[in-house]
């Protein structure tokens, strides 16, 4: 089987910025119009009151300092506190094809390809914009590739799962060249109504192009040494929108409709299945968690990704072994891991190792082992 590398990356990031104060500030005062407005019910012991944010709250909750959006009136508009996006008719690009198209062709540039040289086109994120016909599709078309296009969803892992299935199309021949592409709107799924997690997402897409070795034109080759996947159904993180809902009868607005989880709980249970699963994967390839020299982690949540490390290394690491993202993207789902590994692997040297990981909903867990070339 031939030898697979990742060999461009792209990145589309939104121009809009909210920082913590922005945010703080619309919550609180969406939180004292709420409470205004159940003052009868607070008063009578039927509801509690909203309890205001703050910026130390979320940046020590989190690391998080700023998020990039697509929409940001809409976000901070305590009347509303979700986006607000203009409906497009179905003869002009999606709003997801559009920014998947941007970073998928920065990351064709990177790659010296061009859209032609694709074979198959993996559209792999959280949420889709809709059912059919696939996003993968209309960013093929946009992009101008060959081949096939189909959309993925492994939650926050879409990524690290997309580039296993590329690898494999590569290795058994019915791809040369497969880009994929993240485009997280998380601003959309995000109930930002909710303190415990209004503050976590941000909005943006990456681009990996995964095609074999000896057809590759960059010099900024990182092989496959190997993927793994793992999946554990867990009920702590859950969106129940869908397309049974209208079936249902429930409220299209009601709070399952939007991102959920038990913070607590997927913080002590993910931790440690993710430093095992990266631990026996670099096993079974002959190496160490110490003979790594860099780990792009999925960026959820810096005190998690710093328990990880610790328990991979057994010891406190910087920045320079496992770098962030958060605090200017916060947590962008799938795209977390992408993110950190286009920014921060210039200065990798020629058989240095690194591990992309992504851990999420599922639990879904996916981890890939490169090697730069």
């Amino acid at each position: 089987m031939p030898n697979v590398v990742i060999s461009g990356t792209g990145l589309y990031t939104p121009p809009q910025v909210i920082t913590n104060a922005e945010l703080v500030e619309s919550y609180n005062a969406y939180a004292d119009l709420q409470n205004a407005r159940n003052a009868s019910r607070i008063a009578a012991g039927e509801c509690q009151p909203l309890v205001h944010s703050s910026v130390e709250f979320i940046e020590k909750a989190s690391g998080i300092k700023q998020r990039h959006v697509i929409d940001k009136a809409g976000v901070l508009d305590p009347q509303r506190m979700k986006p607000r996006f203009a409906p497009r008719p179905d003869d002009q690009p999606s709003l997801m094809a559009e920014i998947a198209a941007d970073a998928g062709a920065k990351a064709l540039v990177a790659a010296g390809r061009s859209g032609s040289d694709v074979d198959g086109v993996l559209c792999a994120a959280a949420n889709m914009q809709r059912a059919y016909p696939a996003m993968a599709c209309e960013i093929q078309h946009a992009l101008g590739c060959g081949g096939y296009g189909f959309d993925m969803n492994v939650a926050c892992s879409s990524a690290t799962f997309a580039i296993e299935q590329a690898v494999n199309a590569v290795r058994g021949g019915s791809a040369r060249c497969v880009l994929i592409v993240n485009p997280e709107i998380t601003s959309a799924h995000l109930e930002w109504r909710d303190r415990d997690c209004h503050f976590i997402f941000g909005d943006v897409c990456t681009a990996i192009v995964v095609e074999a070795e000896d057809n590759a034109r960059s010099s900024d080759r990182w092989r496959v040494l190997g993927t793994r996947l793992q999946t554990q159904y867990s009920n702590h993180i859950r969106n129940n929108a869908g397309f049974l809902n209208r079936c249902e009868d429930t409220d299209p607005d009601a709070r399952d409709k939007t991102f959920m989880q038990e913070g607590r709980k997927v913080f002590k249970e993910v931790v440690p299945l993710a430093a095992a699963h990266i631990q026996h994967h670099l096993a079974d390839l002959g190496h160490t968690p110490q003979q790594v020299r860099r780990y792009w982690l999925h960026q959820a949540n810096l005190g998690m990704n710093q328990l990880v490390m610790k328990k991979l290394v057994d010891r406190a690491v910087d920045d320079d072994i496992a770098p962030l993202i958060l605090d200017e993207y916060a947590n962008t789902a799938s795209a977390g891991s992408i993110i950190a590994f286009h920014a921060h692997h210039a200065d990798m040297q020629p058989g240095e190792l690194g591990v992309i990981c992504s851990f999420g909903a599922g639990y879904s867990i996916g981890s890939v082992v490169v090697q730069r070339v």
